[in-house]
């Protein structure tokens, strides 16, 4: 990050640092990429008043699939079965000739419109070179964390997915795209593949992302070896009904993904005691994402947040992908957390879709948080002119909206161009 260049000070009705506060008529100065100060009170020199607006720091989306961006709708119908939505999701992949590369541009050019510049990427196809260079201006400001998902549920298929995770990890990529592994799910990942791609990422230093107690149905399939998930992948002609090719619980995929250097478990929607026990143990490398959206049109069981935080599991919020969410606004994400969740504290809610998925990713060093030394990434909304008691309240209020996305010192999307 550079801290050259002239002093650029933004006013706002609020700042909302993360780390601190709110700040009321509070100001972020920025030198070239980087934040030099926040604060109610700064040096003297010009100062841009944007208004009846908040700065935050620019939003984080731990979880999506990009390749689905191009959907216009969720793949089936609200309160289905997750079985019968990966059928649609198969047949999707099936018949798209190009690998979902439009879906990946269209979501990068939407996320940059909703405040978010930091992502958790889960990707089928490596997309870095091409999408680099059809939207070149759109990766120079973000930072996308690309996990390779890797699929083997039989022995047979270990050797090439470890193989093309390798591949991957050393094809080299763009400085805005970082390289990672996601060892897709249990019931599509033999124990043989999770364990040589978190041998993979010590090796390579790089994160690990898992869907793990997602649903009650993946529960039933490593408590007995049965039921829907068996019918599908018998279906899909790639089922190995032999106890050696999964793990009985949910928690011995934790304990494997505890010894990569970070870990991403995404949904988390079942996990029992000792599980979220063991998570809150490994805070420091390991994070849930909950993507309350997508929890919500599967007709999940109400999610646990509150007793999640309580127990001290570190957590991030994520969109998940359009084929189950209808957009990828992480400021509508972060409301509908709210509102599904009252007893959670707003400010905590407003953390977890910022400083909680930089940590989660790996950023939190420089992104996350308005502060200075960090990159000057930042999320300008447009709020009401009401008075509030808790000024959250106006960040969360229906009319809230991305007016500006500043990544890395200059403003890289504006609602009024």
């Amino acid at each position: 990050m550079s801290a050259d260049g002239p002093l650029v000070t933004l006013r706002a009705r609020y700042v909302f640092p993360i780390a601190a506060p709110p700040i009321a008529g509070g100001m972020v100065t920025l030198r070239g990429t980087q934040i030099v100060a926040v604060g109610a009170k700064l040096a003297d020199g010009p100062v841009r008043d944007l208004g009846d607006v908040a700065i935050l720091p620019a939003l984080v989306n731990a979880h999506t699939h990009l390749e689905f961006s191009g959907l216009s709708a969720p793949l089936g119908v609200a309160g289905m079965s997750l079985v019968d939505w990966i059928r649609q999701v198969v047949a999707v992949r099936r018949s798209t000739s190009d690998a979902g590369a439009s879906g990946v541009a269209a979501g990068l050019r939407e996320s940059l419109a909703c405040g978010t510049l930091l992502l958790g990427e889960i990707a089928t196809s490596d997309w870095r070179q091409a999408q680099n260079q059809n939207d070149a201006g759109v990766l120079t400001g973000m930072s996308v964390r690309m996990f390779h998902e890797s699929i083997a549920p039989v022995s047979e298929r270990v050797a090439p997915a470890v193989a093309a995770a390798e591949a991957f990890l050393t094809a080299g990529g763009t400085g805005h795209v970082s390289a990672a592994l996601s060892p897709h799910a249990p019931y599509t990942v033999h124990p043989a593949l999770l364990d040589a791609l978190v041998a993979l990422g010590r090796r390579h230093a790089v994160p690990l992302a898992m869907h793990l107690a997602e649903s009650r149905e993946e529960i039933e399939l490593l408590a007995t070896g049965g039921g829907p998930f068996a019918r599908l992948f018998q279906d899909f002609d790639a089922w190995d009904p032999r106890p050696a090719a999964r793990f009985g619980r949910v928690l011995e995929y934790l304990q494997r993904l505890a010894q990569a250097p970070r870990a991403l478990v995404i949904h988390g929607n079942y996990l029992d005691d000792e599980e979220t026990r063991f998570l809150a143990e490994h805070a420091a490398t390991m994070s849930v994402v909950y993507c309350p959206r997508t929890h919500h049109f599967f007709r999940h069981e109400g999610y646990p947040l509150a007793d999640m935080l309580r127990a001290g599991v570190s957590m991030a919020l994520g969109t998940d992908s359009r084929g189950s969410n209808p957009d990828l606004d992480m400021l509508t994400e972060m409301r509908f957390a709210a509102a599904q969740n009252p007893d959670v504290n707003p400010a905590t809610i407003l953390e977890l879709g910022t400083l909680g998925g930089a940590r989660a990713l790996g950023w939190a060093d420089r992104a996350g948080t308005l502060e200075a030394g960090k990159s000057a990434d930042l999320a300008v909304v447009q709020i009401t002119s009401e008075k509030a008691g808790d000024p959250h309240e106006l960040i969360f209020a229906l009319s809230t909206r991305v007016a500006q996305t500043w990544a890395r010192g200059r403003v890289l999307y504006d609602a009024a161009k």
